[in-house]
């Protein structure tokens, strides 16, 4: 079935509000699992996993529990990982299997990673040989690897045969994918030579040979290329599919437009996450789990506070002599934060695009300490104004215009050089550069201020 008929087939955008689910909700309490059934029918999958993932966890365990209510293979790819995972733990071996055998191989890997250990071999044990050793040698690659979201139903052919024998095969063939956009050609050892569109086939005559209308410079994905370079990839060079090769170069799968769209989008909230030090949350998760993920981070931020307060107390009798500067304190160690938060997330972002590289690190650089410059002279003018307008006293002023200058540079340096040093050591930046550039944005600000007020005084 073609993406358009499947489009054509269904209701896109489903809007359902309260009193819908109370409906369903309600067709759940009174085993109503036809009135659901037919329901989900008539919506997209996206849809209905929408109504499914918006129900409390009773009413989706009583669901899923329902006599004569099956999950549609499709609507539980839709499901976020967090619902599958739950609602994989009330289905039967047999039920789980039924999905797997209606899936993409990629989707059946990604299903698969949410079972437990104990239950994967027996649920494995069930499939028919070529799908349970298609899905082991899936799982034998590592789990950011592209092997773990390429599909191995494909379209190859040799290179030798016409259009006509090909669009011959492609009527005749059962194993197919249901769609594909490109026709691989290899060679005698299944090496991809070229791809052919689809589009291209369905216009040139029969005899034509296919080796005569393929693209000879298609783009390689080894198995163990990283998923997030094989986004960035897709990105640069403008792909809708690519092949997936092995060590010896044979065809093993191929990797289409809309897992690298769902791989950048899980890259991107993951980034984000990490950042803000929560890892990999869901809505969905529980209280003690988000407790558990976010403590380590904030456990780690108490200590580093109290450092900062600790560089504090070491000026506590130039703090004694002008009392006003505990009140100041604070703007420029935010001021310079916020700075070092900026270019943090600039250059995390750059980092997982590959954009930032050794040729142009010393001109970021560069930049950043401008950007710090120039930053820091405005903002110390608008500073020293309202300090000055407020306090009427013009070395109150000079102190924080000066240590503003100077956090706001020594924030867009660290900002870009910890991520970069992190990456280094081969520890993410994503996860661990905010808490070490806000201690020392923190650190720098405090001690800036309070030792060009010391110096003053």
């Amino acid at each position: 079935m073609t993406l358009i008929k499947k489009i054509k087939d269904k209701k896109v955008n489903f809007e359902f509000n309260k009193e819908y689910i109370k409906v369903v909700t309600d067709k759940i309490s009174d085993n109503d699992a036809q009135f659901i059934t037919n329901s989900f029918k008539e919506m997209h999958p996206a849809d209905a996993a929408d109504i499914i993932e918006h129900l409390g966890q009773n009413d989706r365990e009583n669901l899923i529990k329902l006599n004569n209510f099956n999950v549609d293979p499709e609507v539980f790819v839709e499901l976020n990982e967090s619902v599958q995972t739950e609602i994989i733990q009330y289905l039967s071996s047999d039920a789980i299997v039924r999905i797997l055998k209606n899936l993409d191989s990629d989707d059946a890997i990604a299903i698969l990673e949410n079972v437990e250990e104990k239950d994967k071999n027996s649920i494995l044990s069930l499939l028919p040989p070529k799908d349970r050793f298609a899905l082991l040698e899936g799982l034998s690659y590592p789990e950011e690897s592209a092997a773990r979201i390429m599909q191995r139903e494909f379209t190859a052919i040799p290179s030798n045969w016409s259009v006509g024998q090909t669009i011959d095969y492609l009527r005749e063939n059962k194993d197919l994918p249901e769609q594909f956009l490109e026709i691989y050609i290899v060679d005698e050892n299944f090496k991809p030579i070229g791809a052919v569109p689809s589009s291209k086939v369905l216009r040139t005559s029969r005899e034509t040979k296919m080796s005569s209308i393929m693209d000879d410079s298609i783009f390689l994905i080894p198995v163990d290329m990283d998923r997030e370079e094989v986004g960035n990839s897709f990105e640069n060079y403008n792909l809708n599919s690519a092949c997936v090769v092995d060590k010896n170069n044979k065809l093993v799968g191929m990797i289409t437009s809309d897992d690298v769209l769902t791989v950048l989008k899980e890259e991107a909230e993951e980034d984000g996450l990490r950042l803000a030090g929560v890892g990999d949350e869901e809505i969905t998760d529980g209280v003690i789990t988000k407790t558990k993920r976010r403590f380590n981070w904030l456990l780690l931020n108490l200590f580093t506070a109290f450092l900062a307060t600790y560089c504090i107390s070491l000026f506590g009798a130039t703090i004694e002599q002008m009392v006003v500067l505990a009140f100041l304190m604070p703007i420029v160690a935010s001021m310079g934060g916020n700075a070092g938060m900026q270019t943090l997330a600039v250059t995390v972002r750059t980092l997982a695009t590959n954009d930032l590289t050794k040729n142009n690190f010393n001109q970021n650089i560069l930049k950043e300490f401008n950007i710090g410059i120039l930053n820091g002279i405005i903002f110390a003018i608008i500073s020293s104004l309202i300090v000055q307008i407020w306090f009427q006293d013009y070395q109150l002023s000079l102190i924080i215009s000066i240590s503003m200058i100077l956090t706001m540079v020594v924030a867009g340096l660290f900002g870009i050089v910890v991520p970069v040093t992190l990456k280094k050591m081969n520890i993410d930046p994503a996860i661990a550069s905010s808490v070490f550039v806000t201690t020392i944005t923190d650190v720098i600000g405090f001690v800036s201020f309070l030792g060009v007020g010391a110096y003053f005084l």
